[in-house]
C-alpha cells in the first residue's frame, strides 16, 4: 500500500527573518519528497501574503497583528482579531489536515500552533533566535519538536524534544561560488573599487538608513560602490538623496533586492542589522560585516547576537545610537583595510552550520512518520 502525499502546513511570518527561513523548509520538503502538498498560513497584509505566492506556494491568511506595548487602537481589536484568527486557523487545519505543522515565527505562527495541538496534529517550532519570545515559550511546552539554532535551549524549551539544528538557509541564497563576476554584472559594478552591501532586513532600518543618507558625500567621494537595500519606506527618499548629490555612480538603492545570493556573490563587506537570520547566512557566504543591532528587539538579543561574534574577531559593531556619527567611517575604513576583512571573513565562518534545513526537514518526516 503506497503512502498518501505528505501533507505539511508551514506558518509564520511578518518579516523576512521569518519568511525566508520557511520557504527554505517547504523547498527542501519538496527535494525529498516532490509528490508533498505544502500551504502556508500568513498574517494578511504582511510581506508573506506576496513573497511565498512568489515562490510557489499556496498561502491563506488570518487576522491577526501583534500586541503593542504602549497603548494604541490597534490593541483594542487585538482580542477579536485573535479569536477571528483561532477560528480561521482551526478550519484550516481540518479542510486540510496536515500530516504536520510547522510554526516558523510571527503573528501567524501563534493561532495556528495552538490550533493544531488542541486538535491533535503533530507540531514542530523552528525557534532562529537565541531569546524565544513569549509565544513559542508557551507552546514548546506542548509542541512535538523544537528545533533551535543557539545550544542551551533547554532554559526556554524541554531538553528532551529540543534539537540544535542551525537555522534554516536558502539554498538559492548562499550559492555564490564563483559568481562575482556575473553579480558585478547584474548590479552595474565594476572590479576597481570595493563593493558594500547595506541591508536593514526585508522592511529597511530607519538608523542605518538615515546614517548613510548623512553621509552621502562621504561615500561618494570615498569611490566605494554601494548596494542599498532601504526598504520600501525609505526607497523614494534614498533615491532622492543619491540624486541630489549626483551619487548615482556609485550608490544604488533598492527597496527590496530579490537577488540576495548576487548581492552576496558582488558584496566586499556587508553592512546590516543583526538579527538570527542575517548572522546565519552572512557566516554561510563568509562576508565581513558590521553589524548594527536594534536595540528595541526583545531582550536586546540582536545585541547579544552581534556580540558573539565580536568576541571572536569575527565582525564589527555599531551601535544603533552611534550610526549617524559614526557608521560610515567604519564602512569605509573596513572597505579599504584587506587584511581586516580577510580575518573578520575567515572567523565569522566558524559560525557557519551546513546542513541545518535538512535537519530540520529529517525532523518533520519523522513526525509525520515517514
Amino acid at each position: 500500500m503506497s503512502l498518501q502525499p505528505l501533507k505539511i502546513v508551514i506558518s509564520g511570518g511578518g518579516t523576512g527573518g521569518h519568511i525566508f527561513p520557511a520557504i527554505a523548509i517547504a523547498d527542501a520538503i519538496r527535494a525529498k519528497s516532490p509528490d508533498s502538498q505544502i500551504l502556508f498560513v500568513g498574517a494578511k497584509g504582511r510581506m508573506e501574503m506576496v513573497r511565498v505566492p512568489e515562490s510557489g506556494y499556496a498561502i491563506m491568511g488570518l487576522w491577526i497583528s501583534g500586541f503593542q506595548r504602549k497603548l494604541t487602537l490597534d490593541n483594542f481589536a487585538f482580542p477579536f482579531k485573535l479569536i477571528s484568527s483561532l477560528y480561521k486557523a482551526r478550519r484550516i487545519l481540518k479542510d486540510f489536515k496536515p500530516d504536520v505543522v510547522v510554526g516558523v515565527g510571527g503573528y501567524a505562527s501563534g493561532p495556528t500552533l495552538r490550533m493544531a495541538i488542541m486538535l491533535g496534529i503533530k507540531t514542530l517550532i523552528q525557534e532562529q533566535n537565541s531569546f524565544p519570545g513569549i509565544t513559542n515559550r508557551l507552546l514548546g511546552k506542548k509542541a512535538d519538536r523544537i528545533c533551535v539554532a543557539y545550544e542551551s535551549m533547554d532554559k526556554w524549551f524541554p531538553a528532551h524534544k529540543t534539537i540544535l539544528t542551525g537555522n534554516p538557509l536558502r539554498k538559492t541564497t548562499i550559492n555564490i561560488e564563483g559568481r562575482r563576476k556575473e553579480a558585478l554584472s547584474f548590479f552595474n559594478l565594476n572590479e576597481n573599487s570595493p563593493v558594500v552591501l547595506i541591508v536593514g532586513g526585508s522592511q529597511g532600518a530607519r538608523a542605518i538608513n538615515e546614517a548613510i543618507a548623512e553621509s552621502i558625500i562621504k561615500l561618494r567621494d570615498s569611490s566605494l560602490q554601494i548596494i542599498w537595500q532601504t526598504g520600501q519606506n525609505y526607497f523614494n527618499t534614498a533615491n532622492e538623496v543619491v540624486e541630489q548629490n549626483e551619487a548615482e555612480s556609485f550608490i544604488h538603492p533598492f527597496d527590496f533586492i530579490n537577488r540576495m545570493d548576487l548581492a552576496y556573490a558582488a558584496a566586499d563587506m556587508i553592512v546590516s542589522r543583526a538579527g538570527a537570520m542575517s548572522i546565519a547566512e552572512i557566516a554561510m557566504v563568509r562576508k565581513p560585516a558590521i553589524f548594527v543591532p536594534l536595540p528595541t528587539a526583545a531582550e536586546d538579543h540582536q545585541t547579544k547576537n552581534a556580540l558573539r561574534l565580536v568576541d571572536k574577531n569575527a565582525a564589527l559593531l555599531v551601535k544603533n545610537s552611534e550610526a549617524s556619527k559614526s557608521l560610515a567611517d567604519e564602512i569605509i575604513q573596513l572597505a579599504f583595510n584587506e587584511d581586516l576583512r580577510k580575518g573578520l571573513s575567515i572567523n565569522i565562518g566558524q559560525f557557519a552550520k551546513a546542513g541545518a534545513t535538512e535537519m530540520i526537514v529529517n525532523e518533520i518526516f519523522k513526525l509525520a512518520g515517514r
